[in-house]
């Protein structure tokens, strides 16, 4: 095909704005040519536009183009559990989430839903997600076959548990193994679908389901692991007490192999600074969701003491413990969560649409593949339009400079806003209302 060029206010952030200044290239008026579903060359309409006179133009003008959202943590069974407040954890997962998740058992309930759920991602703007999947097999395999067709990049598996929770989702550690085995050889690194081992957390796995899940990474070295980690403080103290050998949380996942470069475990609301320092060495990052950390009343995520010890995060909406899908709403949670925190970190919009695209590639470990608009990266982009006369649109038009027009998206921007969502040049979602 032949290359298009897309003119219109452009952002991204190649560099990462917590380690350098000016890391956001922003242009007000930004061209960004895709050839063949790769970025082939991105900067000012002026200088792009001279550079390639003979392709196809798509003037969006008044309309805003930024890299892909990437969910670093988000749950496939749990649409249907959000909503549900007043609760913290342990108690929001008895009462309200497990029983759904049980459902999931019955294979063309787990398929609608799994349709469902990847609609809503791609419909607010999210091309690249590490998702939390089901307990049940049967589930799993809907999961993946949808997304498959879905054409979004999609990182999941099996979620592991044998204890503490609904006996209807324990497992034995041979099963899972078994299980999983079976899933990673029918879908792992199939198109655009990739296998994430996924005990659901210490407090629900045996030492010997962390043993099977460690084999599967064993065997298996390019997969991913994501987890739940130090997130309530309930939740900290019971697993003191199931691993009493163990220094710490992080402790029972080292042990087995589960935290390593290809790790991603959620949260991180508790976590001592002796552990983030270990965790730093381990290169495994963090899935900040403060959404959920609110919502559920877990805490504030200690951004200040992640970044001193040099644990890397990303963004993640953790829906249901969350309150949607929206990857700029969780971008803006992140800085009102910060902004009341005794040690808070003064995020900026450049610091907040990395969290919400290149932090999240380089936590799944696809930083050479998409989350900014570098030369040769996968075409993964969102094109936002706000409604006429709406909040968004005079705020826009107000705009002084490039980065309080992006402060404005990520303040105002929502699903409605989402006009078009492509992965390598594809477009996977159209909305052409308004």
């Amino acid at each position: 095909m032949k290359p298009t060029l897309y003119r219109g206010a452009l952002f991204h952030t190649p560099r990462n704005p917590f380690h350098e200044e000016k890391a956001l290239q922003a242009f007000a008026d930004g061209a960004l040519v895709i050839a063949a579903g790769r970025i082939a060359a991105c900067g000012s309409y002026a200088e792009v536009g001279k550079a390639f006179p003979d392709v196809d133009v798509r003037d969006l003008r008044g309309g805003f183009l930024l890299p892909g959202f990437i969910d670093t943590h988000v749950h496939y069974p749990q649409i249907r559990a959000l909503g549900c407040l007043g609760l913290s954890l342990l108690d929001w997962l008895e009462r309200n989430t497990l029983p759904e998740e049980v459902r999931f058992q019955e294979e063309p309930y787990a398929r609608r839903m799994a349709r469902l759920f990847l609609h809503a991602l791609a419909s607010h703007g999210t091309t690249t997600a590490l998702v939390f999947g089901s307990h049940f097999e049967a589930a799993m395999r809907a999961f993946f076959e949808t997304a498959a067709t879905s054409g979004l990049r999609i990182a999941s598996g099996l979620v592991v548990a044998d204890r503490a929770l609904r006996p209807e989702l324990h497992s034995s550690p041979d099963r899972a193994y078994e299980q999983g085995s079976s899933l990673i050889r029918a879908f792992h690194s199939q198109g655009r679908l990739s296998y994430a081992v996924t005990p659901r957390f210490a407090l629900s796995t045996s030492e010997a389901m962390l043993e099977a899940c460690g084999a599967l990474l064993r065997e298996h070295p390019d997969l991913l692991c994501t987890t739940h980690w130090n997130e309530n403080a309930r939740e900290v103290s019971a697993v003191n007490s199931l691993f009493p050998g163990d220094a710490d949380y992080l402790a029972v996942y080292e042990r087995f192999g589960l935290a390593g470069p290809r790790t991603v475990l959620a949260h991180s609301v508790q976590s001592q600074d002796h552990e983030l320092k270990r965790l730093a060495a381990l290169g495994a990052s963090v899935a900040h969701c403060p959404c959920s950390n609110a919502a559920l009343g877990s805490g504030i995520f200690p951004m200040r003491r992640h970044l001193a010890a040099g644990v890397p995060f990303a963004l993640g909406t953790d829906v249901g413990g969350g309150t949607g899908f929206g990857m700029l709403k969780e971008s803006l949670h992140s800085y009102l969560m910060q902004r009341v925190s005794a040690d808070g970190f003064p995020l900026q919009a450049a610091h907040l649409l990395y969290l919400a695209t290149r932090a999240g590639a380089q936590a799944m470990g696809l930083e050479s593949v998409t989350g900014d608009f570098s030369v040769g990266k996968a075409a993964d982009f969102v094109y936002l339009r706000a409604p006429a006369e709406s909040p968004l649109d005079e705020a826009a038009r107000a705009a002084e400079s490039e980065e309080r027009l992006l402060s404005s998206v990520i303040t105002l921007a929502d699903a409605a806003c989402v006009r078009e969502v492509y992965v390598e040049g594809e477009v996977v979602y159209r909305n052409d209302a308004g």
